[in-house]
């Protein structure tokens, strides 16, 4: 079976993690004190879930195991749960003479309601053999009572230059070689995404050791920038024929759906050479187009709408 590379390259140390430095050196002060409860809150694949496992095992050592209880999503995240599971793992004693134990509750912003006003408590209770590390996208689904036990530490997208210097790294160790739009290909399909990153890269190598642009657009099910950009201008100019055929070759030929082509289309409008309030009318549409599509109207009728509607304000 193939090994996953997100888990193969997972940075096994805090200085080996990028683009979060100065959320790693906060973390290093809490390995030397290890005082608080922590939240993490960022965008998805950030490095939250890799920073909570770095800073377990540079706190316990080959212990971390015993020590360190990670529970996420696909667990049942109810009030049974905190009650139970939780509980129990809180209120044991640390294993090898370390000070305490590590809770991490991935994607903690699942948790009911119930489960949170349960939480709070059981944090408060058992501080003194066990540190709590809450990681979701969005803090505001975090109840205040939990927020205000926690030190909260925000995760932005990773820099291209962080992201570029650690796709090569993985390029050298697998002996793969990336074209330089192959790159470019990489980190727009990723954007800021570093997991997302590795495993565009990994699907695009099962095919081939040259990573180019068209292996990465092919695998990674996106609208390539510059077909998009292609479809808005010459709908815009008035060509609505021809726009409808470069729409059927991005569904047919390229085999996206409709909201990866919304989303494509949204990315290349800010390169249009239009006025910046026909933009906002053209957003403000795409916006109910991608609406209808998600509640499950006819993807090809809403988009073709869409390019009907670019077509009649072009020729305006």
């Amino acid at each position: 079976m193939m090994e996953i590379w997100t888990e193969k390259y997972r940075p096994s140390k805090l200085d080996d993690v990028v683009g979060q430095e100065h959320v790693v050196k906060s973390l290093k002060a809490y390995v030397k004190s290890g005082s608080i409860h922590m939240l993490f809150a960022g965008p998805a694949g950030t490095g939250k879930t890799t920073c909570a496992i770095a800073l377990a095992k540079e706190f316990y050592g080959d212990k971390w195991r015993e020590n360190f209880e990670e529970l996420n999503a696909s667990d049942e995240r109810g009030l049974d749960v905190v009650r139970g599971r939780i509980k129990n793992f809180a209120r044991t004693a640390p294993i090898g003479g370390a000070p305490f134990k590590i809770i991490f509750l991935d994607e903690a912003d699942a948790l009911t309601p119930d489960a949170q006003a349960a939480l709070r408590r059981t944090m408060e209770r058992y501080t003194a053999t066990c540190r709590f590390i809450l990681s979701c996208n969005y803090s505001s689904k975090i109840i205040e009572p939990i927020q205000s036990r926690c030190v909260v530490f925000r995760f932005s997208p990773i820099s291209e230059e962080d992201m570029k210097k650690y796709l090569l790294r993985i390029a050298e160790k697998e002996g793969l070689e990336i074209t330089e739009d192959g790159m470019k290909s990489l980190l727009y399909v990723a954007n800021g995404d570093m997991r997302k990153a590795i495993n565009a890269l990994q699907v695009a190598a099962s095919l081939t050791k040259k990573i180019d642009a068209e292996v990465v657009y092919k695998m990674a099910a996106v609208a390539k920038p510059e077909i998009a950009k292609e479809l808005l201008e010459t709908a815009i100019k008035g060509d609505f024929l021809k726009a409808r055929e470069i729409l059927d070759k991005m569904f047919i030929e390229d085999g996206l759906s409709g909201e990866d082509i919304i989303k494509g289309l949204h990315n290349a409008i800010f390169d249009v050479s239009i006025p910046e309030i026909k933009k906002a009318e053209i957003i403000d549409r795409m916006g109910e187009v991608e609406f209808r599509i998600v509640e499950g109207s006819n993807e090809r009728i809403q988009l073709e709408a869409l390019i009907a509607y670019l077509a009649a304000i072009g020729k305006e």
